[in-house]
């Protein structure tokens, strides 16, 4: 019998779910170390090692109303794989859940972050990445994950920042300075601390509801050794879960993606996954009463 596994206290059923978890193992534009298609399921395994109880915000996720939908189907081409995507996390946010997907490559974040965007004018993006990925195209390819910030901010929406960027042509900063894109290097997150970032970013985007989409590439590669484009010089692991215990208030999706498990020992997919839980038991620390 062919065995699926499935995010650890991921209970509940899809209509009574909260927290819809879903896989996209789709990495056909990566470019540098593809592999990150094995990601959603490594990500799953590793969350066999955890503790269900989170002492920091006393929680326990086996009681939070959690679904693992499994991995979505995904095609040969990244066109196709975005347009089914879109409608697929339309539907849990049309549902009132809150969708969490586990890449895959960073190109898929922009169907979950229109799937979002649709019924909000006012949803502002958060993206952590080593990366600026603000080009048009890339080796021929409109919808690379190296242009994935370029068709956020031209798509969806400019009320976008980007924390622990330090890599990118010059081109791309060029372009970030001209049209005013807001984003902060691991250097600002050290000197000025991860609640401050947090707090400066929503002052700036002047909205109670994000899309928050964790690149790993933006760790440090002693912490995340796993990637498809690792970037020395990278955010520390306990800034980035300070981050997204400060975000996943607002945030209304999420996703982590870039992974590739064939590069590493497996401590990549488990910070992934132990992020990922992070920002489940922070999301509903700070919204009990709110459904």
């Amino acid at each position: 019998m062919f065995y699926q596994p499935l995010m650890m206290d991921a209970l509940a059923d899809y209509r009574d779910a909260q927290y819809v978890i879903f896989g996209v193992p789709f990495d056909r534009t990566s470019s540098y170390r593809a592999g990150s298609r094995h990601a959603p399921d490594a990500m799953r395994k590793a969350s066999e090692n955890f503790e269900s109880y989170n002492h920091f915000f006393g929680i326990d996720l086996a009681e939070l109303p959690i679904h693992d939908a499994g991995n979505l189907e995904i095609y040969a081409n990244v066109e196709d794989t975005l347009r089914d995507l879109y409608y697929d996390v339309r539907e849990i946010v049309k549902d009132e859940k809150i969708p969490i997907m586990m890449g895959g490559e960073h190109s898929l974040s922009l169907s979950c972050i229109k799937a979002c965007a649709k019924d909000t004018e006012d949803i502002g993006v958060v993206v952590l990445d080593a990366h600026l990925d603000f080009r048009d195209e890339f080796e021929g390819e409109k919808y690379s994950h190296a242009c994935v910030s370029r068709h956020i901010i031209e798509e969806v929406t400019d009320n976008y920042v980007s924390i622990g960027v330090r890599s990118g042509p010059l081109e791309e900063w060029k372009l970030a300075k001209e049209k005013g894109i807001r984003y902060y290097t691991p250097e600002d997150v050290l000197e000025t601390g991860p609640e401050d970032i947090v707090r400066e970013t929503m002052e700036y985007m002047d909205t109670e509801k994000i899309y928050l989409s964790i690149d790993m590439d933006a760790l440090d590669p002693a912490y995340a050794p796993g990637l498809g484009t690792p970037e020395p010089f990278g955010l520390q692991s306990m800034q980035v879960r300070d981050l997204i215990r400060g975000f996943a208030p607002y945030a209304i999706g999420f996703d982590v993606v870039e992974i590739s498990p064939l590069f590493d020992n497996g401590q990549t997919a488990i910070l992934g996954a132990k992020l990922l839980r992070e920002f489940i038991a922070a999301h509903a620390y700070n919204n009990r009463g709110s459904k």
